[in-house]
């Protein structure tokens, strides 16, 4: 059961200024993709801090508009992208510096957490999964976005997780590859849900041998692989339909590799390339894996607050003063 302290996450990443509210064991998020220029793949740091400092303060605004009256008592945030050493993109420095004040402003403790755990943290909630933190149970965890394929093993310890990395893309990340082939194809950035439709239309049957070294995978590949059958005239619909099934197809395989040497884990799978039904249904199929809801899949607070109420629930300390 979600704790009932009114806590604020926020996240300042590379694609979307988000934040998220617990309040009454509810989670309220509101959240702003950041404006890319068409025919473009991404956008500069300089520029993500740039439309962080705009979009935030109207974000909050509304946010605080739809809440009622009782105090915020902690406030978390998104300080780095992975918990692993060196992790840092000057992104999260937006919204570091927004929760620094605001927790000052507020006197109330204030919570740092990785992009990453807050994705594994929304994917647990909305999957009906938190009782794994609760339990300190380990599961394997999978994060597929634009800046992040990896598999890690998740041990939780009194709300908090400890992540070890298990496997990861050796290149490509998988949604590299599904803007690429998007772009290719003429759809719009983030190609995500356009690829998807395309896919669906898709009556082509594939057979597809990922590249693996051990447990990790190179998808690098795939790009070249979807231009070569542009060029030969196949479909978008099939192409978009290669270029997901090649991804499910490493994933599948780092899974399995990964499951025979600690068999019996629960699978999570977590970050905006895991919202794609396509490839939630072959690894559902595979794996009886878990998977967050499309609201919570691509880059979201949600997770942050979570962990922040957790952390609240469990009589932590904040860790920045």
């Amino acid at each position: 059961m979600m704790p009932e302290n009114k806590v604020l996450g926020i996240d300042t990443s590379n694609y979307t200024t988000s934040l998220a509210i617990i309040e009454e064991e509810k989670i309220l998020q509101k959240k702003k993709f950041l404006p890319v220029k068409k025919g473009e793949l991404g956008l500069r740091q300089s520029d993500a801090v740039f439309h962080h400092t705009q979009q935030l303060p109207a974000l909050m605004e509304e946010l605080m508009k739809e809440t009622k009256g009782k105090k915020i008592q902690a406030v978390g945030i998104s300080a780095r992208p992975r918990d692993q050493e060196g992790s840092y993109m000057p992104c999260f420095t937006v919204g570091i510096s927004a929760g620094r004040i605001l927790a000052s402003v507020l006197d109330v403790p204030l919570f740092s957490f990785s992009h990453q755990a807050g994705h594994i943290a929304a994917a647990l909630y909305s999957s009906g999964n938190l009782s794994w933190l609760e339990k300190d149970t380990p599961f394997l965890a999978f994060h597929v976005s634009g800046g992040t394929t990896e598999a890690l093993w998740v041990s939780p310890k009194h709300g908090k997780l400890e992540v070890e990395l298990a496997a990861s893309s050796l290149d490509l990340k998988g949604g590299q590859a599904v803007d690429r082939v998007g772009g290719m194809l003429g759809l719009p950035f983030p190609s995500g849900k356009y690829l998807e439709e395309l896919a669906l239309r898709s009556q082509a049957h594939f057979s597809i041998r990922p590249s693996m070294k051990g447990a990790n995978c190179s998808l690098s590949g795939i790009e070249n692989q979807c231009r070569a059958l542009l060029e030969k005239g196949t479909s978008k619909e099939d192409i978009a339909l290669f270029c997901l099934l090649s991804i499910e197809a490493a994933l599948t395989s780092m899974a399995e590799a990964l499951l025979k040497e600690r068999p019996g884990l629960p699978v999570l799978f977590a970050g905006g390339v895991m919202s794609n039904s396509i490839l939630q249904s072959h690894l559902k199929q595979r794996f009886g894996a878990s998977f967050a809801e499309p609201a919570f899949s691509a880059d979201n607070a949600a997770g942050i607050a979570v962990l922040t109420s957790l952390a609240m629930k469990n009589g932590k300390e904040g860790d920045i003063k």
